[in-house]
């Protein structure tokens, strides 16, 4: 059946006229899944549904919030701790206790860690990491592994490159705004590539105020490869700071660092730590952590009721329930039914991604329209999906199994349309765009 998102569709038009860039999340831009078809907007979500602004309901099968909403939308423990909260007052001209309280809550499940400051969302928190490191060591420059947000000292290291940043997530992002005095301090080293971090170390290592790493996110650390990192690290100085927003209360309740075995000097959450309200932190060691009080690091909004209050309701129902546990077996059955669903159609893909942030690709002919046709033929079977997939603990063996099921289906027209090369005139809208461009 093909749905109806003209009211959707309407807003999207509407928005580009107001917002440059039509969403405030380029993850969250309906080109990049297929302009036109994408609904872009929604009404309410429960679970795992999603209501678009037509009145169509989804499975929600894609990207979970963008890793937000780990346990589900509208989880009754988290929003009734949140509705407690506003009860009481979301602020005042003093600070609310439950900061106190969760960050012991955090030094308790990372027990290497003694001290926290708070932020509202992982791009600022991941700047607060950079200013408390370099005011503890003195130092400017970085070596980065990763993706680690949107301010300048990330996007740096663009500057004066061709794409430094093309495998860090996201290909083309241009410096467009970052100073040129900036050009140089961002010094890029690939995951599992300890040789060329030490390279870093060798030529920099007096300069280097701290190494940036995901612990993890399409690949597994090689053997040795952190503990050189940790060594790296600590030969010349440098802070270590793992950049847990996208992993973190994935693999375990707290860091996915927790699950390798190593202890960094700083790590900085976000994303699932509010299931969807804002909030981040960032941890470390008190040696580290004290040079905040030597740098001006202040917000108002970082002192608010509500973050701190989501966070702690959702820890503790994630460590009484043991949601990661849930969340790679979800991931887990998700991938092996790609790669059934594929091989039944005669379908080359590539699956990559830890469990709870899979995601897949067409190794076929066009595959951009590929995937937007996938798509379109999910939502028109009332499943929202995409090549990527955040598992949720709302998420049930049923909605795997139709998930599934559908995928299949489509897996099928997708080869049937391939094999008489009209994959584009089968879309009804744009094929998924790749990169980092500019909206039209």
């Amino acid at each position: 059946m093909t749905i109806d998102i003209s009211r959707s569709f309407a807003l999207q038009e509407r928005a580009k006229a107001r917002i440059p860039g039509l969403t405030q999340l380029l993850s969250k831009r309906p080109d990049r899944f297929s302009y036109g078809v994408w609904p872009g907007y929604f009404s309410r979500a429960e679970g795992a549904f999603i209501w678009d602004l037509d009145g169509n309901r989804y499975l929600d099968m894609s990207i979970g919030g963008i890793g937000a909403t780990v346990l589900g939308y509208q989880d009754a423990d988290v929003d009734g701790a949140v509705r407690e909260a506003i009860g009481r007052g979301v602020a005042s001209s003093l600070n609310c206790p439950e900061e106190v309280e969760l960050a012991d809550l955090l030094c308790e499940l990372h027990p290497w860690a003694d001290m926290v400051r708070f932020a509202r969302c992982g791009g600022e928190a991941m700047a607060v990491a950079v200013r408390i490191a370099r005011a503890a060591t003195g130092r400017d420059k970085v070596a980065i592994c990763g993706y680690h947000g949107w301010h300048d000292w990330y996007l740096a290291a663009n500057l004066g490159t061709e794409n430094a940043l093309g495998e860090h997530l996201i290909s083309g992002l241009d410096p467009a705004g970052v100073p040129r005095s900036l050009a140089g301090t961002a010094l890029p080293f690939s995951y599992n590539d300890a040789a060329g971090l030490e390279a870093i170390v060798a030529t920099h290592g007096p300069e280097l105020a701290a190494i940036f790493m995901e612990p993890i996110r399409s690949l597994e650390p090689q053997p040795g490869f952190l503990e050189r990192v940790r060594k790296a690290a600590d030969g010349c100085g440098a802070v270590l700071v793992i950049d847990e927003v996208s992993a973190g209360f994935r693999l375990a309740c707290g860091g996915a660092h927790l699950t390798q075995g190593f202890a960094p000097d700083v790590a900085v959450f976000s994303k699932a730590l509010g299931n969807g309200y804002p909030i981040a932190a960032v941890i470390g060691r008190s040696r580290v952590m004290e040079a905040a009080q030597r740098s001006f690091i202040s917000s108002t909004n970082w002192t608010e009721r509500i973050g701190p209050t989501a966070a702690l309701a959702m820890i503790r129902k994630f460590r009484r329930d043991r949601v990661h546990e849930h969340l790679v077996d979800v991931g887990t059955a998700v991938q092996q039914g790609w790669q059934n669903v594929a091989a039944r159609n005669g379908i080359p893909i590539h699956v990559g991604g830890i469990a709870p942030l899979s995601h897949f690709s067409f190794e076929i002919e066009d595959p951009l329209a590929a995937k937007a046709y996938f798509i379109q033929l999910m939502l028109d079977q009332g499943i929202l999906a995409s090549t990527s997939f955040y598992s949720m603990h709302a998420h049930t063996a049923q909605h795997v199994e139709c998930y599934l099921d559908a995928a299949d289906r489509a897996f099928a027209q997708i080869a049937t349309a391939a094999s008489a090369g009209r994959l584009g005139a089968e879309l009804r809208g744009a094929p998924a765009a790749s990169g980092f461009k500019r909206l039209a």
